[in-house]
Protein backbone atom coordinates (compact mmCIF):
# COMPACT_ATOMS: atom_id res chain seq x y z
CA UNK A 1 0.00 0.00 0.00
CA UNK A 2 1.07 3.53 -0.60
CA UNK A 3 1.09 6.69 1.19
CA UNK A 4 0.58 10.29 0.28
CA UNK A 5 3.79 12.35 1.88
CA UNK A 6 3.62 15.65 0.44
CA UNK A 7 2.89 17.49 -3.04
CA UNK A 8 6.37 18.23 -4.78
CA UNK A 9 6.56 21.82 -4.43
CA UNK A 10 6.25 21.23 -0.41
CA UNK A 11 8.87 19.77 0.11
CA UNK A 12 12.36 22.34 -0.57
CA UNK A 13 15.99 21.04 -0.79
CA UNK A 14 17.74 20.08 2.89
CA UNK A 15 14.06 19.41 3.85
CA UNK A 16 12.09 16.86 5.02
CA UNK A 17 9.03 14.68 5.99
CA UNK A 18 8.44 11.79 8.21
CA UNK A 19 5.13 9.69 7.46
CA UNK A 20 3.45 6.40 9.29
CA UNK A 21 3.34 3.76 7.21
CA UNK A 22 1.32 0.70 8.31
CA UNK A 23 3.27 1.34 11.94
CA UNK A 24 6.52 2.21 10.25
CA UNK A 25 7.67 5.64 9.73
CA UNK A 26 9.60 6.89 6.17
CA UNK A 27 11.36 10.08 6.23
CA UNK A 28 11.68 11.42 2.64
CA UNK A 29 14.45 14.03 2.01
CA UNK A 30 15.36 16.67 -1.02
CA UNK A 31 18.93 16.98 -1.54
CA UNK A 32 20.44 18.68 -4.54
CA UNK A 33 16.61 18.70 -6.10
CA UNK A 34 16.46 15.00 -5.37
CA UNK A 35 13.73 12.90 -3.15
CA UNK A 36 15.28 10.22 -1.22
CA UNK A 37 13.11 7.72 1.29
CA UNK A 38 14.73 6.02 4.05
CA UNK A 39 12.82 3.78 6.53
CA UNK A 40 13.38 5.65 10.09
CA UNK A 41 15.28 3.21 11.95
CA UNK A 42 19.38 3.49 12.11
CA UNK A 43 20.72 -0.01 12.04
CA UNK A 44 23.05 1.12 15.61
CA UNK A 45 20.15 0.46 17.66
CA UNK A 46 16.82 1.31 15.66
CA UNK A 47 16.73 5.16 16.85
CA UNK A 48 14.87 7.32 14.82
CA UNK A 49 17.49 8.23 12.11
CA UNK A 50 14.88 10.36 10.07
CA UNK A 51 14.64 12.80 12.59
CA UNK A 52 18.75 13.76 13.00
CA UNK A 53 20.48 16.76 11.55
CA UNK A 54 21.80 16.95 7.88
CA UNK A 55 25.53 18.07 7.74
CA UNK A 56 27.84 17.88 4.96
CA UNK A 57 30.33 15.34 5.13
CA UNK A 58 33.26 16.07 7.33
CA UNK A 59 36.95 15.81 5.60
CA UNK A 60 39.92 15.15 7.65
CA UNK A 61 43.20 15.05 5.11
CA UNK A 62 45.88 12.34 6.70
CA UNK A 63 49.24 13.65 6.07
CA UNK A 64 52.60 11.32 5.37
CA UNK A 65 53.06 10.71 9.44
CA UNK A 66 50.06 10.27 10.26
CA UNK A 67 48.78 13.41 11.59
CA UNK A 68 45.91 16.08 10.67
CA UNK A 69 46.08 19.33 10.44
CA UNK A 70 42.53 20.66 9.83
CA UNK A 71 39.15 19.63 8.60
CA UNK A 72 37.09 20.72 5.83
CA UNK A 73 33.76 20.24 4.44
CA UNK A 74 32.28 18.55 1.51
CA UNK A 75 29.96 20.45 -0.17
CA UNK A 76 29.04 17.65 -2.25
CA UNK A 77 27.84 14.82 0.32
CA UNK A 78 25.82 15.29 2.53
CA UNK A 79 25.12 12.62 5.93
CA UNK A 80 22.22 12.21 8.20
CA UNK A 81 22.98 12.04 11.63
CA UNK A 82 21.15 9.71 13.82
CA UNK A 83 20.51 11.89 16.94
CA UNK A 84 20.32 8.72 19.66
CA UNK A 85 24.06 8.09 19.17
CA UNK A 86 25.52 10.67 16.13
CA UNK A 87 25.73 7.21 13.52
CA UNK A 88 25.97 8.52 9.77
CA UNK A 89 24.70 7.93 6.88
CA UNK A 90 25.18 9.43 3.21
CA UNK A 91 21.70 10.60 2.85
CA UNK A 92 21.75 9.64 -1.29
CA UNK A 93 22.90 6.29 -0.57
CA UNK A 94 22.00 5.47 2.63
CA UNK A 95 25.49 4.23 3.17
CA UNK A 96 27.80 4.60 6.07
CA UNK A 97 30.79 6.54 5.80
CA UNK A 98 33.18 3.79 7.83
CA UNK A 99 31.82 0.70 6.62
CA UNK A 100 29.44 0.74 3.08
CA UNK A 101 28.17 -3.01 3.91
CA UNK A 102 26.15 -0.70 6.56
CA UNK A 103 23.05 1.46 5.18
CA UNK A 104 19.74 2.36 6.12
CA UNK A 105 16.64 0.27 4.24
CA UNK A 106 14.92 2.55 1.15
CA UNK A 107 11.61 2.40 0.82
CA UNK A 108 10.09 2.98 -2.35
CA UNK A 109 9.23 6.23 -3.54
CA UNK A 110 6.90 7.38 -6.42
CA UNK A 111 6.10 10.88 -7.62
CA UNK A 112 2.71 10.83 -9.69
CA UNK A 113 0.94 14.24 -11.22
CA UNK A 114 3.52 16.46 -8.95
CA UNK A 115 2.54 14.07 -5.27
CA UNK A 116 4.94 12.29 -3.75
CA UNK A 117 3.99 8.62 -2.57
CA UNK A 118 5.60 6.04 -0.40
CA UNK A 119 5.17 2.33 0.08
CA UNK A 120 6.66 0.27 3.24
Amino acid sequence: MRYYVAEESEIGDGERRVVSCDGKEIGVFRVKGRLFAWHNRCVHQNGPVCQGRIYNRVVEPVAEDGTTRFQEYDAETFHLVCPWHGYEYDIETGQHPGNPRVRLRAAKLEIEDGSIYVSA
